[in-house]
């Protein structure tokens, strides 16, 4: 059989599942009703407002004990067969 039909298969597939997809997505961003209530645009919904800003700087220290802690953690998994 010729390659050219082997990959129009998969091509069929591919279109088929990105068909199927986008209909599903479509049809709940249509049938889905939008209701916008004020808890759910609100930026924190813990109960009370925000206070300072969400962006600071973490101390180098931390990166590095993270790093040790998944390097030694994977050693120690390899450890056992």
């Amino acid at each position: 059989m010729n390659i050219k039909f082997e990959y129009l298969k998969i091509l069929i597939f591919l279109g088929a599942a990105i068909f199927i997809a986008c209909l599903l997505a479509g049809v709940t961003w249509v049938l889905v009703p939008k209701r916008y209530r004020d808890q759910k645009t609100s930026p924190y919904e813990c109960g009370f407002e925000s206070f300072g800003e969400a962006k600071f700087n973490f101390d180098v220290q931390f990166f590095i004990v993270a790093i040790l802690f998944v390097v030694f953690d994977v050693e120690i998994i390899f450890m056992y067969p």
